[in-house]
Formats: structure tokens, sequence, C-alpha cells
């Protein structure tokens, strides 16, 4: 993997909200080996091993997170602070607004005039996108990550805030233990010898690997002149969701076959996939970590780290 100017974490005061989540727990831990002095937000008690300070907060509480930022005052700030559920339904109608543009706008608004060096904000795959022609979210979570990204490049723009979007493809890899997810639940479900319950498997999706993620961060935070810039963390390879599961079988071995059709897919669910070409001239990224070897590497975490006793499923 390459190295992202780690010489410039040396010392510095890095801010990680959602810290104690999957993508944020490989940030901090990539952030403490280069150097960095940890700063950890989440609504846990408890933040990631390689934080150096933990802060249990809700960052729905816009005086709560100016607070923090006076307290911590980070040289880099990275986002990623999150309700991850994609779903059309209801009931994340809320916690989309409030976790993923209300935690946002508060802290834009705290950095505002404070010297931090940079802030990547995490946008999504499935935000509408003029190019695509859609216009219309398909979800409380993508309208929420549409609206955060607005906001920042407003502040970006009136404020001055050094502030760009790093809009996330469909992460995956070791310690993603959330089987609401499709790589884990069908690793589970076959350690399990059950059959992974699948919808129709069409949807193309772009895959990558969380450790090109978190060097596409640490390489935003590193970059000149990307404020108010969306810069994409994918590969730029399309994978029907069939094919990924049937790699995931071939690689794990044995005789269990998904059930496609079980579920059903999700209305409005947009095709999209990385402008590898663009965000290589933008901030010197492109991910490295082809899929099957992801996956494989992912299969070795899972096979030595048992399933937790209780686990939450979800529409995959």
């Amino acid at each position: 993997m390459s190295q992202a100017e780690p010489d410039s974490f040396h010392g510095a005061t890095a801010l990680v909200t959602g810290a104690a989540g999957f993508i944020g727990s490989a940030l901090s831990a990539r952030l403490a080996a280069c150097g960095a002095v940890v700063h950890s937000v989440s609504r846990r008690a408890d933040g990631p091993a390689s934080a150096r300070h933990h802060w249990s907060l809700d960052m729905s509480d816009s005086s709560a997170v100016v607070k923090l930022i006076k307290r911590v005052h980070p040289d880099y700030v990275f986002h990623l602070a999150s309700h991850v559920w994609g779903a059309p339904d209801l009931k994340h109608y809320l916690p989309a607004f409030q976790s993923n543009l209300q935690t946002s706008v508060n802290l834009f608004y705290a950095l505002v005039g404070t010297g931090c060096k940079c802030t990547i904000t995490t946008g999504s795959l499935v935000e509408p996108d003029a190019g695509s022609g859609q216009s219309i979210p398909n979800s409380p979570y993508a309208a929420a990550k549409w609206a955060s990204a607005s906001y920042a490049r407003m502040c970006h723009a009136l404020y001055k805030l050094p502030v760009a979007i790093a809009r996330v493809f469909m992460v995956y890899g070791p310690a993603q233990q959330d089987e609401g997810k499709l790589v884990p639940y069908v690793i589970r479900c076959l350690q399990r010898g059950e059959a992974p319950m699948i919808s129709s498997g069409r949807h193309v999706i772009d895959w990558v690997f969380v450790d090109d993620v978190v060097e596409g961060f640490m390489k935003m935070a590193t970059s000149e002149n990307i404020g108010g810039q969306s810069v994409d963390l994918g590969t730029g390879v399309q994978t029907t969701t069939a094919d990924l599961v049937e790699t995931l079988c071939d690689l794990m071995g044995g005789t269990i076959r998904p059930v496609y059709g079980a579920l059903s897919d999700r209305p409005l669910e947009p095709v999209r996939v990385a402008d590898r070409e663009r965000a290589f001239a933008q901030v010197g990224f492109r991910s490295k970590v082809a899929l099957r070897e992801g996956l494989q590497r992912t299969i070795n975490w899972y096979n030595t780290h048992p399933a937790p006793a209780v686990s939450e499923m979800g529409n995959v």
C-alpha cells in the first residue's frame, strides 16, 4: 500500500468522529501509527484502542460540539459518525437526519475559523447524482448525505472552511461485524452452514476494501486545493451482488448455495461506479486491493474471530 504523507500527521491532533465503527477504527489505527494524537468521538463509552483520548458525545447537541472543538483544537478532522442504514423504511427518517445531517452541520459550524488544516466528511455512493439522471434520494440516509455534502460545499465557499467530501463506495473488510451488511452476513451464514438469503443478485456495486478507503482519507487530508470538492473512494469496477456472493462461496468451499430472490430489491437503488481517474488527478488515490484478494483477507479474519453471541441481521 502506498503511503499518504505520513510525516504530515506526526505530532498532529486528529479528531475522528464515529471512531468506534468499522471504518473509524481502521482509520484511527492508521493515524496513530503515523504518530498522530488521535481523539475519538462516539456515543459509546469507549473508543478504539489506538485513540489517545475518547469523548463520549452526542454530536446532534451543537453546544457540546462547539465545546469539544475548543477543547481539542484539532489539526485534522475525519467525520465518519453516521446512521449507516440505507433502507427506505420510515424508522430511519429521524435517525438519518440527526446522525448524518445534524451532526455535520454542528461540526462544520464549530470548526469555522479554528485554524483546522482539513476536514474530511463522508458522502455516499447513494447520493443523487446529476450525471446519472437521478434527482430523488432513495432513502433517508441518501437524502441526509446529499444535504450534508451541500452544507460542506457551502461552508467552504462562504466561510472558507477547508472541508472536502469523501464519496465512499461500498466498503468491506476485516472486523466489519454487522450482519446487516452483505459480506459479513454471507460469511457468517456459510460458517454456520446456513444458506444466505439474498435479493435478486442483479444490483451492481463498486466494492472497495477498507484499507484502501483509509488510504484515501489520508491522501485527501494531505492534498491541496480540494476544498469543497467530492473525491470518489472506490475501485472503478462494478460487481453484481450475485458475483460477490458466488466469489465468497467459492473461496469458502463447501456445498451451501445462496437463495436468490428471497429478499426484495430496494426501490430506486442507484448504480454507481467511482471515477478512478478523477480521484487520482485530485489526490493521487487509486485502490490497490482486488476484490478476490480483499474477500480472502476478510474471510481469514472471520475464521479467527468467532461471531458475537447476539447479532442483528438486516436487509442485504
